[in-house]
């Protein structure tokens, strides 16, 4: 059950600092049971707060939320006709973008402070925490068919990587098929889920998380090694900044991946693979493994592996890279 007041009391705690129950009750116009009651719930919702008798409530530390404003006023005028929803709390960005794409506009973008049950590939849960992550998803339709469509979670990365680098992570860098990595650690990962014919109209929901700032707890549930900018940058990424660089790439992308496909990004995708050119090991879904040199990607984003039977081309889906020399995912 939702507690209405539970954001606008994480708000006010968002500068880091104590604040009384008697004073934010005060501030809401409600009793001091009522405010207990939406911090009871902030703390169900898996958010920390400290509690400290006769100091009063405050978060571990200052906290940017996602605005929608500041998101807006970040963007330029030219991107005024994306449709910007921001949500305090939802179980998945692509799940509420799949159920109600009828009613979405193209363009469409949902983000949330507080996602509980994001999805990663293969079923993965995706990992997050207020102010921990940035977790959205954009609603885009194509003309084109789905049949079409091959690489654009590819085509997704290159617009993450260009604006990591424009923030100042340089170090970013791609791994086939979907995820961002820094120093072999995961960063951001790519869900795309389409709907439509394979010839005909078809809309995909593209789904982005961006580690910010995780905490420990979180970290030790990700079942893979992880990072996130706070640990890479000297500076704070203020999250709207970020999602208004972010809107700004993947316009530029998507529309450029509408005119000729994945071909005119492809050199730009292959120049930030992490593996390029790298001996990795292909996990298959039925459990075996191919192991071989990462040699190219295609036009239509498959990885191109020299392996001990001669070239061969893998497809996204269920097949999941791995480095040579680790065993991490």
């Amino acid at each position: 059950m939702m507690n209405s007041l539970t954001f606008p009391i994480l708000k006010l705690l968002a500068d880091g600092k104590f604040h009384s129950g008697e004073a934010i009750a005060q501030h809401f116009n409600v009793s001091r049971a009522t405010v207990w009651n939406a911090i009871q719930h902030a703390e169900s919702l898996g958010i920390e707060v400290f509690s400290v008798r006769g100091r009063g409530y405050k978060l571990p530390q200052t906290l940017t939320l996602i605005d929608k404003q500041s998101i807006v006023n970040k963007m330029s005028p030219q991107l005024n006709w994306l449709n910007v929803e921001v949500f305090d709390t939802m179980p998945s960005t692509n799940s509420y973008l799949m159920q109600n794409m009828g009613a979405k506009t193209h363009g469409t973008c949902v983000v949330t402070n507080l996602q509980t049950s994001g999805r990663g590939r293969r079923g993965r849960e995706w990992q997050a925490s207020l102010g921990a992550s940035l977790t959205f998803s954009l609603l885009w339709r194509f003309q084109c068919g789905a049949a079409t469509l091959s690489g654009l979670s590819l085509a997704v990365g290159v617009a993450l990587i260009r604006s990591l680098h424009e923030l100042g992570a340089t170090e970013a860098k791609l791994k086939w098929p979907n995820d961002i990595l820094i120093n072999q650690k995961k960063l951001a990962g790519i869900l795309i889920e389409l709907q439509g014919d394979m010839e005909g109209p078809s809309t995909a929901v593209i789904g982005v998380g961006i580690n910010l700032q995780l905490p420990e707890s979180v970290l030790q549930k990700i079942d893979q090694p992880a990072t996130d900018l706070h640990q890479t940058l000297a500076h704070t990424i203020n999250s709207n900044a970020l999602m208004a660089t972010l809107l700004k790439h993947l316009v530029d992308v998507l529309l450029t991946f509408e005119k000729t496909g994945f071909d005119e990004l492809r050199d730009e995708w292959t120049a930030h693979h992490a593996y390029h050119q790298q001996p990795v090991r292909m996990l298959m879904p039925d459990g075996s493994e191919v192991t071989g040199v990462v040699q190219a990607i295609s036009e239509n984003g498959s990885l191109m592996i020299e392996t001990t039977n001669g070239m061969q081309k893998f497809m996204s889906g269920e097949i999941s890279l791995r480095s040579y020399n680790t065993t991490q995912a």
